[in-house]
Formats: C-alpha cells, sequence, structure tokens
C-alpha cells in the first residue's frame, strides 16, 4: 500500500497544476494496479499529522506530493524508520531537495522511480525542536522569506527579486560557531547549515553538499563592502559561492550557533523564532526513494 500526502495548493493556489499532476499519477498506479490512498492537508502543519497516524496505523510508504514545505512537514511526522520508506514527487514551486537527490521533475516519472526501485539512506538534520532535510539558516534567506511571504504570486523569479532587493538592505550579525572541528566569531550576513545542495528554487547555495555522505555542510559568508555584495550575488547564482574569499566553508557532524539577539531560523523554508540553533546529522535511519 503506497499512501500519498497530497498538498493540493502546491505548485499554485488554484489548484490547477496540482489536479493535471494527480490524474497522472492516479492512471499511472491504476494501470499496474497499485493499492493506494490519497491523503489531502487542509492546513499547515497537517501534513506531520497525517505522517503520524499513517505511520501509527502501520504505513510502509509514505510519499509526499508537493513542494519542499509538504515534505519538511512530512519529514517531522516521521517515526518508526525501519519499516517506512518516503517517496518525493515534486509538485512544488521550489522542489529543492528534490532536485538534490535527483527525482525527475516530471511526476509520473518521480512515481515510477518508486515503484520500480529500493529506498536508500538519506541524511537529515535534527534540532532540539525540529527536523531539517534540506537547508537550515539565518540572516540574509530569513529576510528574503519574509518579503518572499508577502508576494502574491510566488515565483522563483520572485523570489530571486527579494533576494537582490534584501542584499541591499540587510544587517550583519554578530554570532558564535561551533563544530566539531573549530568554535569561532563571526560577523556575517549569511549562516547555512546544508544537507542539499540548493535553496531558493535552485540557487546552488553550497554545491557541494550531499545528502548522502553523513555529513552537514557549514557555510557562512563573512562582513564584505557593499561594492563587492553583486559581485557576491553572481558567484552566488553561479554555484561558486565557495570562491569568495569571504567565504568560510566546513564539513561536519554537528554545528551549534549562539546568537546574542533574538532571531529567525530558516528550516526548509519554514520559519521558526529564537528555537535553539543546534544541529546534528542523523544517517542510516531515513530511507527515501532516489
Amino acid at each position: 500500500m503506497k499512501d500519498f500526502i497530497i498538498n493540493p495548493l502546491a505548485g499554485g493556489k488554484d489548484g490547477k497544476k496540482m489536479k493535471k499532476n494527480l490524474a497522472l499519477i492516479k492512471a499511472r498506479l491504476d494501470q499496474v494496479k497499485e493499492e493506494y490512498r490519497f491523503h489531502f492537508t487542509e492546513r499547515a502543519r497537517h501534513a506531520t499529522k497525517i505522517t503520524e497516524e499513517l505511520i501509527a496505523n502501520g504505513a510502509t510508504d509514505v510519499i509526499v506530493v508537493g513542494g519542499d514545505g509538504t515534505l519538511h512537514e512530512v519529514v517531522n511526522g516521521f517515526s518508526q524508520f525501519n519499516k517506512v520508506a518516503l517517496g518525493i514527487i515534486p509538485c512544488g514551486t521550489g522542489n529543492d531537495f528534490a532536485s538534490a537527490l535527483n527525482i525527475p521533475k516530471n511526476p509520473v516519472d518521480a512515481l515510477n522511480l518508486i515503484l520500480n526501485s529500493t529506498p536508500k539512506f538519506t541524511d537529515f538534520m535534527q534540532m532540539p525542536n525540529v527536523r531539517g532535510i534540506n537547508v537550515i539558516g539565518m540572516g540574509i534567506d530569513v529576510d528574503v522569506l519574509k518579503r518572499y511571504e508577502m508576494l502574491k504570486k510566488k515565483t522563483k523569479f520572485g523570489y530571486t527579486k527579494c533576494l537582490i532587493k534584501t542584499l541591499f538592505d540587510f544587517e550583519y550579525t554578530d554570532f558564535s560557531v561551533e563544530t566539531e572541528k573549530s568554535a569561532k566569531d563571526y560577523r556575517s550576513f549569511l549562516v547555512v547549515v546544508a544537507n542539499g545542495n540548493r535553496f531558493g528554487g535552485g540557487i546552488p547555495v553550497c554545491p557541494v553538499a550531499s545528502a548522502t555522505d553523513n555529513k552537514l555542510d557549514f557555510l557562512t559568508v563573512t562582513e564584505m563592502k557593499k561594492i563587492k555584495i553583486i559581485n557576491a550575488f553572481i558567484k552566488l547564482k553561479q554555484g561558486k559561492v565557495l570562491s569568495i574569499k569571504q567565504a568560510n566553508h566546513e564539513k561536519t557532524s554537528f554545528v551549534k550557533v549562539t546568537c546574542p539577539t533574538p532571531y529567525t531560523v530558516n528550516v526548509d523554508g519554514e520559519l521558526y523564532e529564537n528555537i535553539p540553533f543546534e544541529i546534528k546529522v542523523v544517517s542510516n535511519q531515513l530511507r527515501v526513494y532516489q
């Protein structure tokens, strides 16, 4: 039995794109005579509750049909990792983690991957209060998301516009970072802990990050002159952020960030206020079709 958790508004609030995708998915499932159930989310955090209930009742395959936000909620409802596998059919605006795993963008191709392959161990990020699977960060990415949430129409181009505006209107943050190799103080406009290698609808924020290497990628870009911001942005879009002189990168199994002022944390595109910014990688538990 395959259980599909569906965000009916993913990919566009009018729901037209999702209806089209679901028709294709249903036709393929009926064609191969696969047993399945569709479960539709109705509100924020609903996917987490649905996942918890499904697994408590013996589900073996939980499949996300939506974007990074729905995936984030489902991962936070996971338990009994040895009995349940996760599938992803990317139907959202960004689909960044699915892209990091090279999951096909076409919903039928993504479904065929689930039907015809064996799930593989995939890392996730554990914080004291919440899990992340793609990217966790604070600083400029949070300011971008806050601008983005105010847009009536959410698109990749809209996210890029918000990023450009924020680049010229941000404040540097002082914080301390502890990893397994070092403990340092930084003054920066960005701190990222990556499991996937992109965010914001395809921006390669940490191109060397891998969700199967049993490590986290810590990245921060420290203070620079305003005139250099444009060049830094271009390098970010080109996947060359690690070549920036002010970039600091490290592979690590845990990261602890301490900030003296109130802060907001971006976990897979969802915003959390003043939660403990302590992250450890969890490997060899979560199995994902990829």
